[in-house]
């Protein structure tokens, strides 16, 4: 029965880790579409944030199954606790994937962002995808110190963003209020994306030495 038990537990995080792996493709295909101004790519991310809902659900079902049928203590119950936290904020990742495709589906014809700033949102959406492939490694093995590198390299994130405010603020920018909000969004979108892969990364952590890491200095 303990053996059964334990293979549901890990059944939950290997579907989170399933999760992560389509935000990961949501991330890489919302990119490619505000990029290219791909309309069909932007449509794909859209309808395809259904099956990042369903798995959220089917996880949340499972996890809601072992509290109730099991009553988990200690070290199970924080696996099972933290496993509900993480797939909320795995899906809101695909959500904010979805912005992303939306302000690309916008523009179409046009492209969304102005070739002088194309180099800091490219490094942004790299950073991002980079993240979420980084975050599904560490559910899929647990990984401690993964997770805690995963934090410390949010730092170019930040600082990427702060970049993309400097670039749309500047004198010469000539691209209009809108192209600006277009902008101001996309980074905000991309920033919440890596802080949101943290926070998982975070909760793995939790969930393997009990202890919530101390926040970035």
């Amino acid at each position: 029965m303990r053996d059964a038990y334990t293979d549901q537990l890990d059944a939950i995080f290997d579907d989170l880790a399933g999760i992560s792996r389509r935000v990961q493709t949501a991330v890489g295909l919302a990119t490619a579409a505000l990029l290219t101004g791909d309309s069909a790519l932007a449509e794909q991310v859209i309808s395809d944030d259904v099956l990042i809902d369903r798995a959220r659900e089917a996880v949340e079902d499972n996890a809601f199954n072992l509290l109730s049928l099991q009553q988990p203590v200690a070290g199970d119950l924080r696996t099972i606790v933290a496993a509900l936290r993480m797939v909320a904020e795995l899906e809101r990742m695909g959500d904010l994937s979805v912005h992303v495709a939306k302000v690309a589906r916008l523009r179409v014809p046009d492209i969304a962002v102005p070739d002088e700033i194309r180099p800091t949102m490219e490094r942004m959406a790299t950073v991002a995808e980079d993240m979420v492939a980084r975050v599904t490694d560490v559910i899929a093995g647990r990984d401690v110190e993964a997770a805690i590198a995963l934090g410390r390299d949010d730092e170019e994130m930040d600082q990427l963003r702060r970049t993309s405010f400097t670039e749309l603020l500047g004198d010469d920018w000539n691209h209009g209020v809108e192209a600006a909000v277009d902008i101001a969004l996309l980074g905000r979108y991309y920033e919440r994306i890596a802080d949101h892969a943290v926070s998982v990364a975070n909760r793995v952590i939790f969930v393997v030495t009990g202890h919530n890491p101390a926040p970035a200095a």
